[in-house]
């Protein structure tokens, strides 16, 4: 008896789903574009929001800028949830490590009082920041059109709470996790003529109604300047007093500022190039924002590693806002 062996190929009714198929035609698509594109329902609603009646869930007049495809604003990393997970699970592994590291051997507690003391006063407030952000990219996330644009600030939301997170254990590394430090972190928060400024444009940010003036004033513009000033220039001002540890647990705020721009830069790019329209407000935008985010770190540039460290900040974030054919009031880029 012989027995003869045959192969078939089965050719698959669809290579993908018909939404994504309309969009970049009947071929396999990427996990990340069958996570991303025209997921968001454009049609048929039952009814307006309770919240805003003046306008329909998704409604691309919430932002005064004009798209004729907010889909075109995606992520370079190609970042949809499971790929995000996957990544900042690998982040925060190092960051863990470099926690427990401090935490076996009392790095932190036993650092001078007086260092201490200038670590609650002059890091640790920034959580208060942190949770702010988080706040203002849920509430863009909420209100962006495109599953593409919302994703991306819904990732940066969590990302910020983790972060404000990082900043409330260094407090804790150092009282013995007694709450004490972050008690008096509040208090400079609160009280401190140093952080007002700040409090106040954090506040200021959280009742900005169009959702891309809010995403750059919050991820270009205020970020731009304090990653850069805090995490850098600040860093190196506490290692010269005698806090070089501290530099460990900030590594992932550096890494993290660092992947954050590839998104944002290619957002504002998009958006700029769209029309001459767009670009206008966003540099009306610019001059109204951007003056104020220098003055609200300039105590602490002040009290820290200097007014010039701020400057030279400035000066790359204007760099980089020329790229996009926006100009710094600041600086003449």
């Amino acid at each position: 008896m012989s027995i003869e062996i045959k192969t078939h190929s089965v050719e698959p009714i669809r290579q993908t789903y018909a939404h994504i198929a309309r969009r970049f035609g009947d071929k396999p698509a990427t996990r990340y574009q069958e996570a991303s594109y025209d997921i968001e329902a454009k049609t048929n609603f039952h009814y307006r929001p309770l919240w805003d009646d003046k306008n329909t869930l998704n409604d691309p007049a919430r932002t005064a800028l004009s798209m004729a495809d907010w889909s075109a604003v995606s992520d370079p990393r190609q970042f949809y949830y499971g790929a995000y997970v996957g990544n900042r699970a690998k982040m925060q592994e190092a960051a863990e490590s470099s926690f427990a590291f401090c935490d076996k051997r009392d790095l932190l507690a036993r650092l001078p009082e007086a260092t201490q003391k200038q670590i609650l006063r002059l890091l640790v407030p920034l959580r208060h920041v942190e949770l702010g952000a988080n706040m203002n990219n849920s509430m863009i996330a909420g209100d962006a059109t495109a599953t593409t644009v919302a994703q991306l600030h819904m990732y940066q939301a969590m990302d910020r709470l983790g972060i404000g997170q990082y900043l409330s254990r260094i407090a804790l590394l150092m009282d013995g996790s007694t709450g004490r430090g972050l008690d008096e972190s509040k208090s400079y928060w609160m009280d401190d003529a140093l952080w007002q400024p700040m409090r106040q444009l954090v506040e200021d940010t959280l009742v900005i109604c169009d959702w891309f003036e809010l995403t750059l004033v919050q991820n270009v513009l205020l970020d731009g300047l304090l990653y850069p000033l805090v995490y850098d220039k600040m860093d190196q001002w506490l290692g010269e007093h005698g806090a070089e540890d501290v530099s460990m647990l900030t590594e992932f705020m550096r890494d993290w500022f660092k992947d954050s721009q590839r998104w944002t830069n290619a957002m504002m790019k998009t958006v700029t190039a769209e029309n001459e329209q767009n670009t206008e407000l966003l540099q009306s935008w610019v001059d109204r924002w951007e003056s104020r985010a220098y003055q609200a770190l300039l105590p602490l540039a002040e009290a820290t590693s200097g007014t010039a460290a701020l400057d030279e900040t400035r000066a790359q974030l204007a760099a980089r806002l020329k790229k996009f054919g926006l100009q710094s009031q600041g600086v003449s880029a």
